[in-house]
């Protein structure tokens, strides 16, 4: 995969460290805003993907607005980066509704049972949109943690236990089925969407369609999307939200580790001053292996390999024993001190990050890969450590 990061000197940052590059960045947004104005539909950014708010008036020249999944995002979302806040739980505290109605224009519930308990405080509320979490009952995420429509899911009401009475007083519906999908998965998606929401459709002003989709990939059929988007609202007079997240950031972010030990156990290891369960969860979660510039990502299951003198897995710095971030070839392997930058690891990393076992969080740097600018936004201390606990 290419990267812009092959320019990026990774000595010029503390380490560990987030970098974020601004230029990818704003290729993103561009491709984003053109898909919103092409199509018109509006696009929102998921903060529960991407939340750094160093770089939220650059957000804000693309999108519409933000996209929260709980109070906090929601304070962060309309007082840090404007624009519409749309915010979502899936449960609503009663003592947090007042201030959440502060930040919130769309607010979304996620069952008929909390618009009964709290409609008669939010009809009063001037200009706010309320709306609806849908479970469209259409399954395209394979691995459970991650898909809102499995079995059991908490996350919306099934589409087929409503009726259209049930919206009354409600604006719109909110459908989120996606997890880092390629268009044909959206475009399935949509089908069920109209198939088995669409009853609800004549009593609503606006559906959400969530996020989850790669619109920003190299190759990604943007002109598609286009016309499948104004077509739905063509057809169906609503307007329409998307709220990526990944999309994003995509490509746009690397963290930098440094190799703090060396060791072998069978097979070759280093120790980095990274963490997967600390830094980047979701590679213990998903799990995936991030890739690393200038080495060979192996898969997880490589027991063969594992005796070849330049195969490392590498792994971080905590008592966790899976703890362990990827197995990687490389032509020459890192020594203690050397410099490892680990590729596009801008999303779902530093709004998950933990400081288990006293783990330091990376700091965080913004860079401009057209002008080789760089500024090093915040680094964290002991006291960042402390006042979580």
């Amino acid at each position: 995969m290419a990267s812009g990061f092959s320019r990026f000197d990774p000595a010029r940052v503390p380490s560990p460290c987030h970098v974020l590059d601004v230029a990818q960045l704003e290729a993103n947004l561009r491709q984003l805003r053109h898909i919103a104005d092409a199509s018109g539909v509006k696009v929102l950014l998921a903060l529960k993907a991407f939340s750094c708010f160093a770089v939220a008036d650059l957000v804000g020249r693309y999108l519409s607005g933000t996209a929260a999944s709980g109070l906090y995002e929601a304070r962060l979302g309309k007082t840090r980066f404007g624009g519409e806040m749309h915010a979502y739980a899936p449960a609503l505290k009663d003592d947090d509704l007042d201030e959440m109605l502060t930040y919130a224009d769309h607010l979304i519930l996620n069952s008929l049972g909390q618009w009964r308990r709290f409609q008669s405080r939010l009809r009063t509320c001037s200009g706010l949109s309320v709306g609806l979490r849908v479970n469209p009952g259409h399954n395209e995420v394979e691995n459970p943690l991650y898909d809102p429509c499995a079995p059991w899911s908490r996350l919306g009401v099934p589409a087929a236990q409503l009726r259209p009475d049930d919206l009354q007083g409600l604006s719109g519906i909110h459908i989120h089925a996606l997890c880092d999908h390629p268009y044909a998965a959206f475009d399935r998606m949509l089908d069920a969407v109209e198939r088995n929401c669409g009853h609800l459709f004549g009593t609503i002003e606006w559906i959400n369609l969530g996020g989850g989709l790669l619109m920003t990939e190299a190759g990604f059929p943007v002109s598609e999307l286009v016309e499948r988007l104004a077509d739905f609202r063509r057809r169906t007079g609503l307007t329409v939200y998307l709220e990526p997240g990944t999309a994003v950031a995509l490509h746009a972010g690397a963290l930098i580790s440094t190799v703090l030990d060396r060791g072998s156990n069978i097979g070759e290891f280093a120790v980095m001053d990274a963490s997967a369960t600390c830094h980047m969860p979701d590679v213990i979660e998903a799990p995936f292996t991030p890739d690393i510039l200038g080495a060979e990502t192996l898969p997880r299951d490589m027991a063969a390999e594992a005796e070849q003198p330049q195969v490392i897995r590498l792994g971080g710095p905590t008592c966790l024993a899976g703890d362990v971030i990827g197995t990687y070839r490389f032509e020459a392997p890192p020594k203690v001190g050397d410099r490892v930058l680990f590729l596009d690891v801008g999303y779902y990393t530093m709004v998950k990050a933990s400081t288990f076992n006293g783990t330091p969080l990376p700091a965080l740097a913004l860079w401009d890969s057209r002008t080789d600018a760089l500024d090093i936004i915040r680094r964290f201390s002991y006291e960042d450590f402390e006042g979580r606990l």
